[in-house]
């Protein structure tokens, strides 16, 4: 468990003529966007604004604010090209910001042709990780793992993963990612599943789910469960379970929920937790969006993506989920650049 931050110690005041108290304080108000700036003034302000603690801090006194980041396609064949018809997309990382609707592109790490191909996006701790995919040039599954770390703007190179594994569940909680599920390079679907921890950069294996899901996909529940949705087993290609398997953080098991999702529907980037606390299909807020559906919670809204019928146009949509229901969605006027289709994405708490 993190220390708390009053025990965080202080060799020299914050902020001069002000208690340490009050330092902090102002520190903590000091939005996320100005931490890379601040962290080049002094080397105790640099120490505290990367601290994890520092950070729990912040979200603690609420603070933080929540961005959509997903895995968007962009024509041209290279990730800051130009669109062009005809040409097979590549793949990048957007940035929404639903406070001031602003959208940014990250720098693609590593990869000159755009992400891998059905690569997993999850965060904790004010950085965001990329997992897993396919190459997009040899379609080969690979075992990368990437942080970009928000303050600094930059990326480091974790642990590969345990094993090429591609259409898994993933979740983040606590500075640890959780996957569980999807297939192995025979096709043959998976019953394990790993946690990942950021801060020691290593790789441990859980128990295994009640059953092969390939195909799954995870959904965190506060600070407590990490869902396992759907999926199917090797035999039963593309016959979607309505179960869950479902890991507690504190228990260490898995359990198993049956009736939780639609038999024969797929789950990929549509599952969300409701105020109510059943899942939601994202799919079926609107007709608007019955067609490759994303859903990425930022607190009171979320944000959702799709089309109204194969093929068709990408619409983004804001809407708030009430207990028991949930707002006429709002349509956003995005960019050009940005109008692509979603393939998954995340939320990241900065």
């Amino acid at each position: 468990m993190f220390q708390e931050m009053e025990n965080f110690e202080f060799s020299t005041e914050l902020l001069p003529g002000l208690p340490e108290e009050l330092g902090l304080e102002c520190l903590s108000r000091l939005p996320c966007t100005a931490h890379r700036l601040a962290s080049r003034v002094y080397h105790r302000w640099r120490d505290l604004l990367q601290s994890p603690d520092f950070y729990y801090h912040r979200k603690k006194l609420g603070y933080t604010q929540k961005f959509a980041c997903l895995v968007l396609s962009f024509n041209g064949g290279t990730v800051n090209g130009p669109k062009k018809p005809g040409v097979s997309p590549s793949y990048g990382i957007a940035v929404f910001d639903s406070v001031s609707q602003r959208w940014d592109r990250l720098p693609v790490h590593r990869y000159p042709n755009g992400l891998p191909l059905f690569c997993q996006l999850a965060s904790c701790e004010g950085k965001l990780v990329v997992m897993g995919g396919w190459d997009p040039v040899s379609y080969d599954p690979v075992t990368d793992v990437f942080i970009y770390d928000f303050m600094t703007q930059q990326w480091r190179q974790g642990k590969d993963m345990p094993s090429k594994r591609s259409f898994f569940a993933i979740g983040a909680c606590l500075g640890r990612v959780f996957i569980a599920g999807g297939h192995d390079e025979n096709k043959n679907a998976l019953r394990s599943a790993w946690v990942y921890d950021l801060r020691m950069d290593e790789w441990s294996q859980l128990g295994e789910m009640s059953e092969e899901r390939d195909e799954c996909e995870g959904v965190e529940i506060e600070e407590d469960e990490f869902w396992v949705v759907s999926g199917y087993r090797t035999e039963s290609q593309g016959q979607f379970d309505g179960s869950a398997d479902v890991y507690g953080l504190k228990s260490g098991q898995w359990r198993r929920v049956e009736g939780v999702w639609e038999p024969g529907r797929c789950p990929r980037s549509c599952v969300g937790m409701g105020k109510d606390g059943k899942l939601v299909n994202w799919a079926e807020l609107s007709p608007a969006v019955r067609v490759g559906a994303c859903g990425i919670s930022l607190g009171r809204r979320v944000l959702v993506t799709g089309s109204g019928y194969q093929g068709g146009p990408h619409g983004y949509y804001m809407v708030e989920m009430k207990e028991g229901q949930h707002s006429k969605l709002e349509k956003l006027d995005v960019p050009d650049e940005f109008s692509g289709c979603v393939q998954s994405g995340c939320y990241a708490e900065i």
